[in-house]
């Protein structure tokens, strides 16, 4: 067994397990809840919730990139080990956005799907009562990130500076310079 074998059952599995179970434990004990209970109640119903976890997405997707875009370990180790601490808010965010998204994932097989999926807040629930969800939240997504980007853009433009011109009028023939280069010396 080589090394990578090892490293890859100590720590990997380990660690996808790790970050696994809390998102196993947000459907168990706040998923039924957040949308049997908060979605409807939220200002313009469940589609308008799903809107709004979906406009999320790249908010916090942005929330924990755009730190680690200014990480330079050859530059200075220690800032860039505070850029990744300072990513790590957007980063629990979209842990968190990602556990309210897969809380309305129905089981694959349909024996699967017991009284607890059917119970008020439960995945089978919310796709009786708001059967596009989906859409909703993907053109939500959707709609947000081309609206980050374009801003972004436009940001970007007018950060850069604009470069002088290089373009200037030529100075009209004076009366002194006889080959007409308005006082300059030919090229030559």
């Amino acid at each position: 067994m080589s090394i990578g074998d090892r490293l890859f059952g100590c720590v990997v599995l380990p660690g996808f397990v790790v970050l696994l179970m809390p998102l196993v434990f947000f459907d168990m004990y706040w998923g039924h809840g957040l949308w049997g209970d908060v979605a409807p109640a939220w200002p313009g119903g469940g589609y308008a919730f799903a809107a709004t976890v979906g406009a999320l997405v790249p908010l916090v997707l942005l929330a924990w990139a755009a730190p680690l875009t200014r990480m330079s370990w050859k530059k200075s180790k220690a800032r860039s080990l505070a850029w990744v601490a300072a990513s790590l808010p957007g980063l629990a965010a979209g842990y968190l956005v990602v556990g309210v998204i897969f809380t309305t994932v129905r089981p694959k097989r349909r024996r699967d799907w017991d009284s607890d999926c059917y119970g008020e807040g439960g995945p089978c629930w919310v796709h009786v009562h708001y059967p596009w969800l989906w859409v909703v939240g993907l053109v939500s997504t959707l709609a947000a990130a081309a609206l980050l980007i374009t801003l972004l853009v436009r940001l970007g433009r007018g950060a850069a500076p604009t470069a002088p011109s290089t373009t200037e009028p030529e100075a009209a023939p004076t009366p002194r310079s006889p080959t007409g280069t308005g006082g300059r010396r030919p090229s030559g």
